[in-house]
């Protein structure tokens, strides 16, 4: 089972990041074992874990690149999630919630082919031909700007098993404590700074600023990681 490293000053607290780039630097401070590891990426999930991947890349001295995921999403409430797809074709689904809410295989056959397509679309728009880097043998720190469900990033984790991944560790400003256990057992390592238990859980809280991440910003702030580290 994999090592869980918080923040015990912010454990069950809100408000404890002023913005996702604050998070990220304090996240690089506690990722600080990986200052320049070799065979070592940064992977982003977007909208949102771009901005806290970029500081988080920059301070360790690391490459970065993306991992595209999406949230499938409840038909009659989008703020809610039933499992994920990754953008190598993987579905992850709660069945135990599919269950309990009652959708149909067709549904949920629909709400993974609509979030298929969003997410084949966000994939040209984010990297458009830049090939995604061979990560087997490699450690991938897998970044997002907090967790939820944590249906998201299992898709990602299971994705990076099956490339062959040497190490894989979770690294999100937030979480709830049942997220973290969902993913224990298919990582190397989780770093949560904000780690909170308790029945209701926003990632939103956990921040002072809040407001969904534009995918233009996505495109600007990820051309400009990529052209830095490609600079002299």
């Amino acid at each position: 089972m994999a090592a869980v490293v918080d923040e015990p000053a912010f454990r069950n607290r809100v408000h404890v990041f002023d913005d996702r780039g604050h998070a990220g630097a304090l996240l690089a401070d506690k990722l600080g074992e990986y200052q320049g590891a070799a065979e070592t990426y940064v992977l982003a999930i977007p909208a949102g874990g771009v901005p806290v991947a970029v500081e988080v890349s920059q301070r360790l001295g690391l490459p970065l690149d993306l991992a595209v995921t999406r949230k499938l999403h409840v038909p009659w409430n989008q703020e809610a999630g039933f499992g994920a797809v990754s953008w190598d074709g993987g579905v992850f689904l709660n069945e135990a919630l599919v269950a309990s809410l009652g959708l149909s295989a067709a549904e949920v056959a629909r709400c993974v082919a609509a979030e298929q397509r969003v997410m084949a679309r966000r994939v040209q728009l984010f990297r458009g031909d830049r090939p995604f880097p061979e990560l087997q043998g490699r450690r991938v720190i897998v970044v997002d700007d907090g967790l939820a469900s944590g249906f998201s990033m299992l898709a990602t984790v299971k994705a990076m098993a099956q490339r062959g991944v040497g190490a894989v560790v979770v690294a999100v400003p937030t979480a709830p404590v049942r997220a973290v256990e969902l993913i224990r057992p298919h990582v190397d390592q989780v770093v949560c700074l904000n780690l909170r238990s308790g029945p209701v859980f926003a990632v939103a809280d956990a921040y002072r600023v809040w407001s969904d991440v534009e995918e233009t910003a996505v495109v600007a702030v990820l051309q400009q990681a990529w052209n830095a580290r490609l600079s002299p």
